[in-house]
């Protein structure tokens, strides 16, 4: 009797010490505890979704406007509710096991290091960061601290874009040659501004400096300029359509290839006109990437967005057919593939694949699949591993944006930016507003 009690205890110790770090030293079936920062928009979709999750309890909110945060205040009446995002993981770090961060995208990477130092497992929303400088710290900080995270591109998980892969990696249109990826979106479409207009005070609740965080001070302007939208056209917060959008409509294409080196070079061939602060309204890049088992020795992904949509289809497509406002084509040797952004895959040409059957894949719960990563101390796919060069790619294209027609030569272990103009590292990061600097990994 004894004996059994000891082999009991000894194995219920060993589970223990498998278990996930949120749950070492607590009730196996106790909830995780997370905490929001950014509550309202993508930050409440990424919220309610999680809160949905059987073994996780909202315990803290962060949001800079008070005005935006009635709909969290009813998933837990008694969680407590910051501006500061700082302020809450200082004052409630002990009661918080796992971070969301769904704020504009020049606080992505301050306000996910700042939990990944405490060890907290952190879902942001995508790009992962501002700068590529910041998505290789963020990267390396998910590394060090050994928790689970996940980017909310969350249409990762959904059944269209994972029956593209599958079907990609089958082999059903042969080796891939070249790749096509565009959004209509624009880069100045939600604001609608090119140049700093007349400011405003903020209305009562919003805490515009800390709106700012580590961007350039600025007067607050009312209306959809910057706050709660808009502010995506500007260089200080967002990264234009490309940053918009990159994440997710590239990421099938990273993900079906297996695309696991940073491109080689980058090029924008086009764009409508740039100023210091807001992007263009349309741009062309072009990046040249290493090729892959998937692919020929070399693999061709061109960008376009503003409308702009690719010409040179191959093939196997038929140009009678219109394309969808955004999205990408596989060209491949023996067919293409053409999936739209959040739509059904289709193979061409058409009448070669009339009869072909394959598998639809299922539609996963992103938000739910990082929650259950968590549980089963399991990372799942998608992680800053994975979503850190998936968006050091992306904003390297941003780069590009920024030196019309230069070759950008990318190396990726030196993180070091060059062309004919000389050394262009300094696209790679940015001046940090003081006070809100970010130390490196």
């Amino acid at each position: 009797m004894k004996r059994r009690i000891f082999l009991q205890s000894s194995a219920s110790a060993m589970a223990l010490a498998g278990a996930p770090a949120v749950l070492r030293g607590r009730n196996l079936n106790s909830a995780i505890q997370l905490a929001a920062i950014g509550t309202e928009a993508r930050g409440w979709a990424d919220l309610e979704a999680m809160a949905s999750h059987a073994k996780t309890k909202p315990v803290a909110f962060c949001d800079v406007d008070l005005n935006r945060t009635s709909r969290a205040r009813k998933l837990n009446p008694d969680a407590p509710i910051y501006q500061n995002f700082r302020e809450m993981l200082e004052k409630e770090g002990n009661k918080i096991d796992a971070v969301t961060v769904a704020i504009p995208d020049h606080m992505h990477a301050i306000a996910s290091l700042d939990a990944l130092r405490r060890k907290k497992h952190v879902f942001c929303q995508k790009p992962l960061t501002h700068t590529v400088w910041e998505a290789r710290q963020v990267r390396l900080a998910a590394e060090k601290a050994e928790v689970i995270t996940r980017m909310g591109n969350q249409i990762h998980s959904h059944g269209f874009y994972r029956t593209a892969v599958q079907l990609v990696q089958s082999g059903a249109i042969g080796k891939i040659k070249r790749v096509h990826s565009w959004i209509n979106a624009t880069g100045h479409g939600k604001s609608g501004q090119i140049g700093r207009i007349n400011p405003s005070p903020p209305p009562e609740g919003l805490a515009w400096d800390l709106w700012l965080g580590v961007a350039p001070a600025r007067p607050y302007v009312k209306g959809k300029v910057y706050h709660p939208w808009g502010w995506r056209d500007w260089q200080d917060f967002g990264n234009g359509a490309l940053g918009d959008f990159g994440c997710h409509v590239l990421d099938p294409v990273f993900t079906a290839l297996k695309i696991e080196h940073a491109p080689s070079k980058i090029k924008c061939s086009m764009h409508t006109g740039i100023n210091d602060e807001v992007w263009p309204a349309q741009s062309t890049v072009e990046y040249d990437f290493p090729g892959t088992s998937f692919s020929g020795k070399s693999l061709q992904i061109t960008w376009n967005d503003g409308g702009r949509k690719p010409r040179d289809l191959g093939p196997h497509f038929n140009r009678r057919e219109a394309l969808p406002g955004g999205g990408s084509i596989f060209i491949g040797e023996i067919g293409s593939l053409l999936l739209p952004h959040v739509g059904a895959p289709k193979l061409y040409p058409e009448e070669k694949f009339k009869s072909f059957a394959y598998d639809q894949m299922e539609n996963l719960n992103h938000f739910h699949g990082w929650l259950d990563g968590i549980v089963d101390n399991r990372q799942p796919s998608d992680g800053f591993s994975y979503a850190g060069p998936l968006t050091e790619a992306v904003l390297l294209g941003t780069a590009a944006i920024r030196s019309l027609g230069e070759h950008l030569v990318w190396d990726a272990e030196k993180m070091k930016l060059t062309s004919s103009a000389g050394d262009r590292s300094d696209l790679l990061t940015k001046d940090y507003r003081k006070g809100w600097e970010i130390k490196p990994v």
